[in-house]
């Protein structure tokens, strides 16, 4: 498994494991019929750097980390994970992590944060614990999942 950079020519895969985790609408709070532009300048946006997994030369995975706020909040990072489907269950998620909790610390931020964790994303709210992150903050029904209805989301932390 390597975790690199993305680079232009990686959007095409990294959009084939984007797009139905946004398709599906139960994990981001996002548009899921967001387009493929969209998504693009969303997960590679300037203000993040994205990353990619490679497995045997597929990509199976792909994550953006980018300053939570600005000014007084620039310290605190953020970010996004999405594994292939395919790939699920291998330990990609938790190596994506790791290597942002690396990264992260290198570039000198302070504690990572991840904002809107949906509540029903019972594995990733797992995985974040077992990594050290905190639940810090309930948004209570702040997240309209199209199977659940209105269902809360988590704001979890973790000093670095």
């Amino acid at each position: 498994m390597e975790i690199r950079a993305a680079g232009e020519a990686d959007w095409p895969p990294m959009w084939r494991i984007v797009q139905p985790i946004l398709r599906a609408g139960e994990t981001y709070a996002l548009d899921p019929l967001i387009s493929e532009a969209d998504a693009r300048a969303y997960w590679t946006a300037a203000d993040k750097e994205s990353f990619v997994v490679q497995e045997q030369g597929l990509i199976v995975g792909t994550y953006y980390i980018r300053p939570n706020q600005g000014g007084g909040g620039a310290h605190v990072c953020n970010c996004g994970y999405i594994t292939a489907a395919e790939a699920a269950g291998r330990g990609i998620g938790r190596e994506m992590c790791l290597h942002s909790l690396e990264h992260a610390r290198r570039q000198g931020f302070r504690a990572m944060q991840f904002n809107f964790v949906v509540s029903t994303n019972r594995r990733a709210v797992r995985l974040w614990e077992t990594l050290g992150f905190v639940i810090v903050g309930r948004l209570p029904l702040a997240f309209l999942h199209p199977h659940l209805g209105y269902v809360d989301a988590l704001v979890m932390y973790q000093r670095l």
